[in-house]
């Protein structure tokens, strides 16, 4: 396009005309310069797969970025031959032009109304509130333009996400659900039986739908491709992306309702029941999965799937688990404490009783919050005849306070228990009283209203200085 040609030249063309022809007929190296460039020309907009007048694609902003987008895609430097580099790199610089002020509304609405002459030779003013064009494109369709391969996430190109028909999968997908065990079923280990009921391919038409001699007619809605491409509007760019049609349910055709199958009523696949069987190991983990293959339900053409279990580990009322390590406290006398036992103190996930005999030395006693620890007595290992260790933590009980010994016993116990610590010497001395259902929930609390005082005094304003 020559320098000083005016928007108007091109206002009764049609969005139809090839792209290529387009830039092989404009010169963008009078137009990255020109003081009438027309931009909205330079990001492509007389694309082949818009059928409307430019007239009324210009006052769609968002069509002009996703356009701008594609014109970059198509311009790219690192997209064409070697030779023909230097040309791509000034239409490239052209289309980056264009999109810095296009993206912005006022910077566009000045160049509608005044073209260029509303900016110096460097787009100012503002040209910093566009983000860079080649970082847009990487974050867009990933990685660096470098070495791309198709460009599928636009209308027209292959090879890239969302463009062209997808993959179809060649498995049905997994299906997954929380199983939850008691700690004692992981600790023994158990083989649990159960019914499932489940889609498997329809016998009497093999997963064809219908009737043995009938003929499935294609889908109009989707053309017999089985998904349509529809835009979504991703931020600020319009992507296309392809979705299942509703129509044929991603078949591309469908039978009349006379040439169903009478078995699956067209669906392909029926429900079956089937009892199913799976083995929580011994020792087995919170999250820990048992896998049963190809159990899923069927799809015609596909793989079936599995059937996933994740294990959630029930809490236990006794128990605590941590690893292979198993906790829980046991509760003793203050006389067992001080003078030894010989008892089973618990029952282990099994069903055993462990026993514990104390002291192991003479002299021994159990203090309150006291550790035992068991070795081997904990979670089995998977797959090992290792085991994790039980620990005891000790809770001594202790006289309740009508406890009421006679005189005698009271002298008999000061004699053997430890001799009270010497006297503290001090003067004066008071005698006070106090409450024995204090809590310690209490501590501090009076310091409430001292706080809310001193906080007051901070957050009171500065007093104003008079006015003069």
């Amino acid at each position: 396009m020559a320098e000083g040609a005016d928007l108007g030249d091109f206002a009764e063309l049609r969005c139809g005309a090839p792209e290529q022809n387009f830039y092989r007929n404009f010169d963008h190296r009078s137009a990255v310069t020109s003081h009438y460039q027309p931009f909205y020309l330079a990001v492509g907009f007389l694309s082949s797969f818009l059928s409307r007048r430019f007239s009324i694609l210009r006052s769609d902003k968002w069509l002009q970025l996703e356009l701008t987008s594609t014109a970059a895609l198509t311009n790219h430097p690192d997209k064409v031959p070697e030779e023909e580099r230097e040309e791509a790199s000034i239409r490239f610089k052209a289309v980056q032009e264009a999109y810095d002020i296009l993206y912005d509304d006022d910077k566009r609405h000045l160049y509608d109304t005044h073209g260029m002459g509303a900016f110096n030779g460097s787009g100012e003013p503002g040209m910093a509130g566009a983000p860079d064009l080649d970082d847009l494109l990487a974050q867009m369709f990933g990685g660096g333009m470098g070495g791309m391969g198709g460009m599928g996430g636009m209308p027209g190109m292959g090879g890239m996400p969302g463009g062209g028909r997808p993959p179809k999968p060649r498995r049905s997908p997994d299906e997954e659900q929380d199983y939850e065990v008691s700690l004692e079923d992981l600790y023994k280990g158990k083989t649990v039986k159960f019914s499932s009921v489940k889609n498997i391919i329809c016998g009497l038409c093999k997963g064809k739908g219908g009737k043995e001699k009938a003929t499935a007619k294609k889908c109009s809605t989707c053309d017999g491709q089985g998904h349509k491409e529809v835009l979504q509007r991703m931020g600020q760019f319009l992507t296309q992306q392809s979705v299942v049609c509703t129509t044929c349910n991603g078949q591309g055709s469908y039978f009349s309702p006379k040439d169903k199958c009478k078995k699956c009523k067209g669906n392909r696949t029926t429900e079956e029941k089937k009892l199913l069987e799976i083995y929580i190991p011994r020792g087995a983990r919170q999250g820990d999965k048992i896998v049963l293959e190809g159990e899923a339900d069927q799809v015609p053409d596909q793989e079936p799937g599995d059937i996933v279990f994740k294990i959630i580990e029930e809490e236990h009322p006794v128990f605590a688990r941590a690893g292979s390590d198993l906790q829980t406290t046991i509760e003793v006398t203050l006389a067992e404490s001080l003078t030894g036992f010989s008892r089973v103190v618990l029952k282990h996930l099994d069903g055993r009783g462990i026993e514990l005999k104390h002291p192991i030395t003479p002299g021994a006693i159990l203090s309150p919050g006291q550790v035992l620890k068991i070795p081997g007595e904990g979670m089995p290992a998977k797959r090992t005849d290792a085991r994790g260790d039980l620990y005891l933590i000790v809770d001594v009980k202790f006289p309740e306070s009508n406890w009421n010994p006679t005189p005698e016993v009271m002298e008999k116990l000061k004699e053997i228990l430890p001799k009270p610590a010497a006297p503290i010497v001090a003067n004066p001395v008071d005698e006070v009283t106090y409450d024995p259902k204090g809590s310690i929930d209490e501590f501090g609390a009076h310091d409430g209203d001292a706080g809310s005082a001193w906080e007051d005094e901070e957050d009171d304003e500065p007093a104003q200085c008079a006015a003069q």
